[in-house]
This record gives structure tokens, sequence and C-alpha cells, in this order.
């Protein structure tokens, strides 16, 4: 399976220690085409720092200055095209959720109460139960909830 996982970039790197670990979990499950977004590395600027060399390999991550803004797109568009499941929510992301609704792609948006904000009522009030399914969680039980999610696609 291909997973597009979303989370937040230029809106903010507060929680990249979940998302690495909800990524962690996730290739379990397959692979995640999108795993620079949890890379500590990343800057809310969206390029990497100097230091990171392990994703080098990968040609990954946000550098607007080298590729620009609309290749960045194009690129994140083609990999939500090839993913199977697009997973977590900001404000590009709600712009990829709607693109990836429009595709027709199984959307599990996953929310985390404790983080002191609210969830969009245009996510929220989207669950369908089927094709896009939005879940609070607390970050110790991230990878029972994926579980629990994966399974019920076999079913």
């Amino acid at each position: 399976m291909k997973v597009y996982f979303c989370g937040s970039i230029r809106g903010g790197r507060d929680d990249v220690h979940v998302y690495r670990r909800i990524v962690h979990a996730l290739q379990s499950y397959g692979t995640v085409l999108t795993e620079h977004v949890s890379s500590a590395e990343l800057s809310d600027r969206g390029q990497r720092s100097h230091t990171e060399n392990s994703y080098a390999h990968m040609n990954k991550g946000e550098n607007n200055a080298a590729s620009g803004d609309q290749a960045i797109h194009n690129r994140d568009l083609d990999w939500l095209r090839q993913s199977d499941e697009v997973t977590q929510p900001s404000l590009g992301v709600g712009y990829e959720l709607g693109r990836a609704v429009d595709m027709k792609k199984k959307i599990f948006c996953l929310f985390r109460p404790s983080s002191g904000r609210i969830l969009s009522a245009m996510i929220r009030g989207a669950t369908d139960v089927k094709n896009f399914v939005v879940r609070d969680y607390s970050e110790d039980e991230v990878e029972k909830v994926l579980e629990q999610f994966f399974c019920s696609l076999k079913n």
C-alpha cells in the first residue's frame, strides 16, 4: 500500500515528533510517499537544515528556493495520485484533502484534541465513515488507532 501522509510544514513544525511516530507506524502498512514531512530537519520554511544527510538520497523536501512552489505542488499531487491512502491535517493539508476526496481516495484524518486546537467543521463534517474517516486520538494510542483503521480496510 502507498500512503500519503500530510502534516503541517510551513504552518509550523510543533508536532514533528508526533509525525515521526505516525510515519514510523504507517511504514508497517506500506510505503509512506511523504516520509520527509516527519523529518525534524525540515524547517517551517520548508527547507532542510544543512545537517540533514540521511534523507538526501530521497530527493524529497520542501526546498522552495530550489524547486519552486509550483514544482512542490505538482510533485505532491503526483504522490497523492499514486497513493492508496491519505492520512493526517494544516492549511495546505486542507487543500490536499480536498484533492484526495476528488480523486476518491480513502482518507484517515487524525486529530489530537490535546493540541488545544479545534478541528475545522469542514474536515470533521466531511466524515462519511467509508471513504473519509476522522478519528480523535492521544499520542500514546497512535499505533493502536492506525492498526484498527488498517484492519478495517481488510474487511
